[in-house]
Protein backbone atom coordinates (compact mmCIF):
# COMPACT_ATOMS: atom_id res chain seq x y z
CA UNK A 1 0.00 0.00 0.00
CA UNK A 2 2.85 2.32 1.07
CA UNK A 3 4.48 1.33 -2.33
CA UNK A 4 1.60 2.46 -4.24
CA UNK A 5 1.06 6.03 -2.48
CA UNK A 6 4.51 6.56 -3.21
CA UNK A 7 4.21 5.80 -7.22
CA UNK A 8 1.25 8.02 -7.51
CA UNK A 9 3.19 10.61 -5.86
CA UNK A 10 6.25 10.35 -8.15
CA UNK A 11 3.21 10.17 -11.23
CA UNK A 12 2.01 13.24 -9.93
CA UNK A 13 4.89 15.10 -9.36
CA UNK A 14 5.93 13.92 -12.83
CA UNK A 15 3.05 15.46 -14.20
CA UNK A 16 3.14 18.45 -12.28
CA UNK A 17 6.62 19.11 -13.86
CA UNK A 18 5.71 18.39 -17.47
CA UNK A 19 2.65 20.44 -17.54
CA UNK A 20 3.35 23.56 -15.31
CA UNK A 21 7.13 23.85 -14.59
CA UNK A 22 8.87 22.91 -17.62
CA UNK A 23 6.76 24.95 -19.88
CA UNK A 24 7.19 28.20 -17.93
CA UNK A 25 11.01 27.40 -17.54
CA UNK A 26 11.45 26.63 -21.49
CA UNK A 27 8.68 29.62 -22.68
CA UNK A 28 7.38 26.49 -24.38
CA UNK A 29 4.42 27.47 -26.83
CA UNK A 30 5.87 31.32 -27.03
CA UNK A 31 7.92 31.58 -29.92
CA UNK A 32 8.20 34.71 -31.64
CA UNK A 33 8.82 35.15 -35.29
CA UNK A 34 12.01 37.18 -35.82
CA UNK A 35 10.59 40.18 -38.47
CA UNK A 36 12.93 41.18 -41.61
CA UNK A 37 14.54 44.77 -40.36
CA UNK A 38 17.26 44.63 -43.73
CA UNK A 39 16.40 47.58 -46.09
CA UNK A 40 15.62 49.98 -42.78
CA UNK A 41 17.54 52.25 -40.85
CA UNK A 42 18.95 51.25 -37.67
CA UNK A 43 16.96 53.24 -35.78
CA UNK A 44 13.67 51.40 -37.45
CA UNK A 45 15.24 48.44 -36.79
CA UNK A 46 16.07 48.58 -33.28
CA UNK A 47 12.60 50.28 -32.91
CA UNK A 48 10.70 47.60 -34.48
CA UNK A 49 12.88 44.02 -32.60
CA UNK A 50 12.20 46.09 -29.13
CA UNK A 51 8.20 46.07 -30.39
CA UNK A 52 8.46 42.54 -30.62
CA UNK A 53 10.74 41.68 -27.91
CA UNK A 54 13.74 41.01 -29.16
CA UNK A 55 17.47 42.52 -28.35
CA UNK A 56 19.77 43.76 -30.79
CA UNK A 57 23.48 44.36 -31.26
CA UNK A 58 25.37 45.61 -34.61
CA UNK A 59 28.05 42.53 -35.07
CA UNK A 60 29.39 44.62 -38.11
CA UNK A 61 29.86 47.89 -40.05
CA UNK A 62 30.69 47.58 -43.87
CA UNK A 63 30.47 49.65 -46.93
CA UNK A 64 27.42 49.06 -49.83
CA UNK A 65 26.81 51.02 -52.30
CA UNK A 66 23.40 49.70 -53.01
CA UNK A 67 22.30 50.88 -49.40
CA UNK A 68 21.86 54.98 -47.67
CA UNK A 69 24.32 54.89 -44.63
CA UNK A 70 23.50 53.39 -41.19
CA UNK A 71 21.21 51.10 -43.29
CA UNK A 72 21.12 47.51 -42.15
CA UNK A 73 22.40 45.04 -44.92
CA UNK A 74 21.96 41.89 -42.84
CA UNK A 75 20.50 40.28 -39.62
CA UNK A 76 21.22 37.00 -37.56
CA UNK A 77 18.95 35.11 -36.96
CA UNK A 78 17.12 35.53 -40.67
CA UNK A 79 13.45 36.65 -40.96
CA UNK A 80 10.61 34.53 -40.38
CA UNK A 81 12.39 32.06 -37.86
CA UNK A 82 10.97 31.44 -34.41
CA UNK A 83 12.95 32.51 -31.09
CA UNK A 84 12.56 33.07 -27.75
CA UNK A 85 11.64 36.19 -26.19
CA UNK A 86 14.41 38.22 -25.59
CA UNK A 87 16.70 36.47 -28.03
CA UNK A 88 19.30 39.00 -29.79
CA UNK A 89 19.31 40.04 -33.48
CA UNK A 90 22.74 40.36 -34.75
CA UNK A 91 22.97 43.37 -37.18
CA UNK A 92 25.10 44.42 -39.99
CA UNK A 93 25.37 48.03 -40.62
CA UNK A 94 26.01 49.64 -44.45
CA UNK A 95 28.64 52.92 -43.25
CA UNK A 96 29.24 55.60 -45.96
CA UNK A 97 33.05 55.18 -45.28
CA UNK A 98 34.63 51.93 -45.65
CA UNK A 99 36.10 50.83 -42.30
CA UNK A 100 39.68 49.95 -41.59
CA UNK A 101 41.28 47.05 -40.67
CA UNK A 102 45.10 46.34 -40.00
CA UNK A 103 46.27 43.29 -41.45
CA UNK A 104 47.24 39.94 -39.03
CA UNK A 105 50.46 38.54 -39.11
CA UNK A 106 49.34 34.84 -40.57
CA UNK A 107 52.77 33.54 -41.74
CA UNK A 108 53.79 29.72 -40.23
CA UNK A 109 50.35 29.38 -39.11
CA UNK A 110 48.19 26.60 -40.38
CA UNK A 111 46.19 27.21 -43.67
CA UNK A 112 42.73 27.02 -41.97
CA UNK A 113 44.03 29.13 -38.83
CA UNK A 114 45.25 31.54 -41.26
CA UNK A 115 41.69 31.63 -42.99
CA UNK A 116 39.70 32.23 -40.02
CA UNK A 117 41.62 35.17 -38.57
CA UNK A 118 41.92 36.95 -42.53
CA UNK A 119 38.21 36.64 -42.11
CA UNK A 120 37.42 37.65 -38.61
CA UNK A 121 39.59 40.98 -40.19
CA UNK A 122 36.88 41.18 -42.78
CA UNK A 123 39.81 40.59 -45.56
CA UNK A 124 39.10 37.61 -48.13
CA UNK A 125 41.38 35.22 -49.04
CA UNK A 126 42.39 35.19 -52.58
CA UNK A 127 44.82 32.60 -54.64
CA UNK A 128 46.27 29.74 -52.73
CA UNK A 129 49.88 29.04 -54.43
CA UNK A 130 51.63 25.91 -53.01
CA UNK A 131 55.42 25.69 -52.64
CA UNK A 132 57.76 23.04 -51.86
CA UNK A 133 58.90 23.44 -47.92
CA UNK A 134 58.73 20.95 -44.79
CA UNK A 135 55.70 21.50 -43.25
CA UNK A 136 52.83 21.28 -45.05
CA UNK A 137 49.71 23.64 -45.39
CA UNK A 138 51.66 25.71 -43.24
CA UNK A 139 51.99 30.08 -44.76
CA UNK A 140 55.20 30.93 -46.05
CA UNK A 141 53.85 34.35 -47.48
CA UNK A 142 50.77 36.57 -47.48
CA UNK A 143 50.51 38.88 -49.95
CA UNK A 144 49.48 42.33 -47.94
CA UNK A 145 52.21 42.51 -45.24
CA UNK A 146 51.28 42.40 -41.59
CA UNK A 147 50.33 45.08 -39.11
CA UNK A 148 49.48 47.31 -42.67
CA UNK A 149 45.87 48.99 -42.08
CA UNK A 150 43.94 48.93 -45.69
CA UNK A 151 39.87 48.57 -46.37
CA UNK A 152 37.55 45.77 -45.07
CA UNK A 153 37.09 43.26 -47.96
CA UNK A 154 40.85 43.61 -49.30
CA UNK A 155 42.07 40.56 -51.18
CA UNK A 156 45.41 38.66 -49.47
CA UNK A 157 46.75 36.56 -51.33
CA UNK A 158 48.85 33.52 -49.62
CA UNK A 159 51.68 30.93 -50.16
CA UNK A 160 51.25 27.75 -48.52
CA UNK A 161 53.59 25.19 -48.11
CA UNK A 162 52.80 21.38 -50.01
CA UNK A 163 54.86 18.92 -47.37
CA UNK A 164 57.72 18.50 -49.75
CA UNK A 165 61.35 19.31 -50.16
CA UNK A 166 62.11 17.69 -47.24
CA UNK A 167 64.40 14.49 -48.87
CA UNK A 168 66.13 13.58 -51.69
CA UNK A 169 64.38 11.56 -54.41
CA UNK A 170 65.47 10.29 -57.77
CA UNK A 171 65.69 11.56 -60.83
CA UNK A 172 63.60 9.50 -63.71
CA UNK A 173 65.09 9.34 -66.80
CA UNK A 174 62.02 10.63 -69.18
CA UNK A 175 63.90 11.53 -72.37
CA UNK A 176 62.10 9.09 -75.02
CA UNK A 177 59.03 9.16 -72.74
CA UNK A 178 55.48 10.45 -74.56
CA UNK A 179 54.61 14.10 -73.05
CA UNK A 180 51.97 12.47 -70.93
CA UNK A 181 53.97 9.40 -69.45
CA UNK A 182 56.72 11.75 -68.52
CA UNK A 183 54.21 14.51 -66.55
CA UNK A 184 53.12 11.03 -64.37
CA UNK A 185 56.96 9.64 -63.52
CA UNK A 186 57.99 13.16 -62.73
CA UNK A 187 55.27 13.90 -60.43
CA UNK A 188 55.39 9.77 -58.97
CA UNK A 189 58.55 10.74 -58.55
CA UNK A 190 58.09 13.76 -56.20
CA UNK A 191 58.86 16.28 -58.49
CA UNK A 192 56.94 19.03 -60.85
CA UNK A 193 56.63 19.41 -64.13
CA UNK A 194 58.07 22.88 -65.10
CA UNK A 195 58.31 25.04 -68.00
CA UNK A 196 57.51 22.93 -71.27
CA UNK A 197 59.79 24.29 -74.70
CA UNK A 198 58.80 22.55 -77.73
CA UNK A 199 61.36 22.14 -80.61
CA UNK A 200 60.32 20.96 -84.06
CA UNK A 201 61.81 17.50 -84.98
CA UNK A 202 62.44 15.43 -87.91
CA UNK A 203 63.68 12.50 -85.67
CA UNK A 204 61.26 12.00 -82.99
CA UNK A 205 57.32 12.01 -83.54
CA UNK A 206 55.44 14.55 -81.53
CA UNK A 207 54.84 14.68 -77.86
CA UNK A 208 58.13 13.43 -77.26
CA UNK A 209 60.46 14.47 -74.80
CA UNK A 210 64.14 15.54 -76.49
CA UNK A 211 65.21 16.31 -73.47
CA UNK A 212 64.95 17.76 -69.97
CA UNK A 213 67.07 20.09 -67.33
CA UNK A 214 68.42 19.43 -64.68
CA UNK A 215 69.91 16.21 -65.81
CA UNK A 216 71.01 14.95 -62.17
CA UNK A 217 70.46 11.40 -60.82
CA UNK A 218 69.02 13.52 -57.31
CA UNK A 219 67.09 16.60 -56.59
CA UNK A 220 65.02 17.69 -53.73
CA UNK A 221 61.98 16.68 -53.47
CA UNK A 222 59.33 19.56 -55.13
CA UNK A 223 61.94 20.89 -57.41
CA UNK A 224 60.72 21.61 -61.23
CA UNK A 225 61.95 19.43 -64.00
CA UNK A 226 62.12 21.31 -67.59
CA UNK A 227 61.12 19.38 -70.84
CA UNK A 228 62.04 19.83 -74.13
CA UNK A 229 59.36 18.37 -76.47
CA UNK A 230 59.31 17.37 -80.00
CA UNK A 231 56.71 18.87 -82.50
CA UNK A 232 56.08 18.20 -86.02
CA UNK A 233 58.91 19.51 -88.24
CA UNK A 234 56.93 22.15 -90.59
CA UNK A 235 57.49 20.45 -94.37
CA UNK A 236 56.83 24.19 -95.91
CA UNK A 237 60.15 25.07 -93.98
CA UNK A 238 61.92 22.39 -95.21
CA UNK A 239 60.93 23.43 -98.71
CA UNK A 240 61.63 26.78 -97.94
CA UNK A 241 65.29 26.00 -97.06
CA UNK A 242 65.89 23.77 -99.99
CA UNK A 243 64.43 26.65 -102.08
CA UNK A 244 67.36 28.79 -100.24
CA UNK A 245 70.04 26.27 -100.83
CA UNK A 246 68.53 25.75 -104.56
CA UNK A 247 69.22 29.54 -105.58
CA UNK A 248 72.80 29.75 -103.34
CA UNK A 249 73.90 26.79 -105.88
CA UNK A 250 72.86 28.58 -108.90
CA UNK A 251 74.21 32.09 -107.93
CA UNK A 252 77.61 30.38 -107.68
CA UNK A 253 78.01 28.13 -110.00
CA UNK A 254 79.44 29.51 -113.77
CA UNK A 255 77.87 28.88 -116.70
CA UNK A 256 78.04 25.82 -118.77
CA UNK A 257 79.44 27.05 -121.58
CA UNK A 258 81.78 30.15 -120.15
CA UNK A 259 84.73 28.02 -120.95
CA UNK A 260 84.29 27.40 -124.54
CA UNK A 261 83.07 31.16 -125.42
CA UNK A 262 86.65 32.54 -123.70
CA UNK A 263 88.18 30.05 -126.15
CA UNK A 264 86.30 31.36 -128.90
Amino acid sequence: MAAGAVTGAAIAVAILFDLFIMPHYTNYNKGITVPDVTKLSLEEAEFLLERYGLRHEVHERRANSVYPANYIIDQAPSPKQIVKPNRKVYLTVNTAVTPQTVVPDVVNMSLRNAEIQLENHGLIVGTRSYESSRFRNTILRQSVAAGDTVSRGTVVNLAVSDGLGSRMVNVPDVEGMRLSEAQQAIIRAGLRVGEIRFQPSREQTPNTIIDFSPREEQLTEGQSILLVVSERFDAREELEEGAIIDDTTSTNQPPENEDESQEN
